[in-house]
């Protein structure tokens, strides 16, 4: 993990680290495929039950929320709310991230509780906001009373003894996440030879977004920063670096949620949050882990000032805006998958 005598030297040296990817060309295309872990290889049938058990709102004690509902892979990956709905209308209290490129995280969640994909796919269902179930083994419980899963099951994992389990089911919806990337972006193009794949305004935000320092958090081929290291390790930043006479620190209330903190209860971890990807801006609207700001503009003025101390012109801001949309990438085609049915005996309560 990141802490804060590190993160001062990295904000100290932002303009130098910046400069030095931009001269010595380090900009990193998407890769065309997510890396999986040694146990977890992915495989269609994985990927074929991962997206069911994605779209299916029986994952929750009310059977109204999925993992879809808060992740709408048909748009953004996200729901568009400030924070998110789960089960009984009640309301979270962070913005959910986008899926999109959730693979190439080294960690995952705002805050970077689970490791992994696998991990997080554990979470939102026994949390009580979200998806309300009792434990997990009630989660799994639910989805083994639906007959029409085993086969998908067995496919996915064999037919020696019972495969019918969570982490079975975490590995399966981690599979299918890894295939939600979105690479051949102008940007992906423009790195990779063409050079007429990005416009002059958006070629001049890049230069622009190195040279005030945005590399120093925002680098590697998702642009989180999490391209030296391995997957569980997780690369946090303080925001806001700078609080103090700063007007958006109150007016959008970025240090009311300590992040990392409430997980770790470290004082070092306050305000520590893992750094979000900045691929597919344009379709994630509203932003930082509150969901406090709405428009891209303004949260390019809020990174500025807040982590690292700088006021951009008008120019500037909309030439780094620019240069965002040239990293919405290609997103694979979805369609809704065909689920089991549910058997009448099936109760919706915990």
């Amino acid at each position: 993990m990141i802490h804060k005598p590190i993160v001062s030297f990295l904000f100290s040296m932002a303009a130098l680290t910046s400069t030095a990817v931009a001269a010595e060309g380090q900009w990193q295309a998407l890769p065309d495929k997510a890396p999986a872990p040694a146990d977890n290889p992915t495989t269609e049938a994985k990927i074929t039950l991962g997206k069911m058990l994605y779209f299916d709102t029986r994952f929750s004690s009310t059977g109204t929320v999925s993992c879809f509902s808060c992740h709408n892979v048909m748009e953004g990956g996200d729901d568009h709310r400030p924070t998110s709905i789960g089960v009984h209308g009640q309301v979270g209290g962070r913005n959910a991230p986008t899926v999109w490129n959730a693979a190439f995280h080294s960690v995952q969640f705002w805050d970077g509780r689970a490791p992994t994909l696998e991990d997080q796919a554990k979470g939102p269902p026994t949390n009580p906001i979200e998806m309300g179930m009792v434990d997990l083994d009630a989660t799994i419980g639910r989805i083994r009373a639906i007959p029409g899963y085993q086969p998908y099951f067995t496919a996915a994992f064999g037919n020696k003894g019972d495969v019918m389990t969570m982490d079975n089911a975490a590995k399966a919806i981690a599979a299918y996440e890894r295939t939600l990337i979105t690479p051949n972006s102008a940007y992906d193009r423009y790195v990779k030879g063409d050079k007429k794949a990005m416009t002059d305004q958006q070629i001049k935000g890049m230069e622009t977004f190195a040279k005030v320092g945005c590399t120093a958090c925002h680098s590697g081929p998702a642009f989180n920063g999490a391209a030296q290291l391995a997957v569980g390790q997780g690369f946090f930043m303080k925001f806001p670096t700078f609080p103090n006479n700063n007007p958006y620190t109150t007016q959008y209330k970025l240090t009311e949620d300590l992040g990392r903190y409430t997980v770790t209860k470290q004082d070092s971890d306050k305000n520590m949050w893992r750094v979000p990807t900045l691929r597919n801006l344009t379709y994630t609207a509203p932003y930082f882990h509150n969901g406090s700001v709405k428009s891209l503009d303004e949260a390019v003025r809020v990174m500025a000032k807040s982590q690292l101390n700088k006021e951009l012109s008008d120019a500037e801001v909309k030439d780094i805006v620019a240069f965002f949309g040239a990293l919405d990438g290609t997103f694979p085609q979805q369609t809704m998958p065909m689920l089991p049915p549910t058997p009448g005996d099936l109760l919706t309560g915990n």
